[in-house]
């Protein structure tokens, strides 16, 4: 059974999720569904912008003062890691642990401010990869943000395969980040899934995106049915 003692839960900004995935002007107005958004911010910000954001997670079963309390039992220990692992990160755009954690505290912070509301609006939805509750193509775009390739040992194979036929069926087109697996390296399944796209009618390609904080990661893999785009 899925219980919230198992989630480390860490939170980006809109800001971050364009980099990441490239968003600029024509994407503002597509339907988006962020899969494993957890208690970023890019629903909540994004939402006060005009998109039309959808985020599904399993932490979204909790309360608001759940996911607070985790929060601030797991964040100071994240961010020991990531001192003690500083060599393998980039400190351009964030300077330092100090400044990652102010930036990472507000998004959540807007986060949990956002949720209540949020979730009584169906903007946030208690579910998970590798299977939607929503209907073939509901949405424009699907995003996935440090879940599929980062758990490459933990998932596996059969699950990434699974998570993006799912997303292919409820998107016209996908965007995935990073490529890399924990500990820093490409994921060995970044060509698996490519060749399961393929084999779904759709064109895979790697694109270089303006952000990295983990050291090389710097690209998505883009998805888009074939004649979609």
């Amino acid at each position: 059974m899925f219980t919230l003692e198992q989630v480390v839960p860490w939170g980006r900004s809109l800001a971050e999720y364009q980099r990441m995935f490239a968003l600029d002007a024509k994407d503002r107005p597509l339907t988006i569904l962020g899969c494993g958004d957890g208690p970023a911010s890019f629903n909540a910000e994004g939402t006060r912008q005009g998109m039309r954001i959808t985020s599904c997670d399993p932490i979204y079963g909790f309360s608001g003062e759940q996911l607070r309390r985790r929060i601030e039992e797991t964040s100071e220990n994240v961010l020991a890691q990531t001192r003690a692992n500083a060599g393998e990160f980039v400190w351009t755009s964030i300077a330092s642990v100090e400044e990652l954690k102010t930036v990472r505290m507000a998004a959540m912070e807007t986060f949990l401010l956002d949720f209540p509301d949020g979730k009584a609006a169906g903007r946030y939805i208690d579910a998970a990869l590798p299977s939607l509750p929503f209907a073939d193509d509901a949405f424009d775009l699907a995003l996935s943000s440090h879940f599929l390739f980062l758990y490459t040992t933990q998932l596996g194979e059969a699950f990434h395969r699974q998570a993006i036929r799912e997303m292919c069926r409820v998107a016209l087109e996908v965007r995935i980040f990073p490529l890399l697996a924990l500990g820093g390296q490409q994921s060995p399944l970044v060509d698996v899934v490519a060749s399961e796209c393929a084999a779904l009618g759709c064109e895979a390609h790697v694109e270089a995106v303006p952000y990295e904080f983990q050291r090389g990661g710097n690209t998505m893999l883009r998805v888009v049915r074939a004649g979609s785009d």
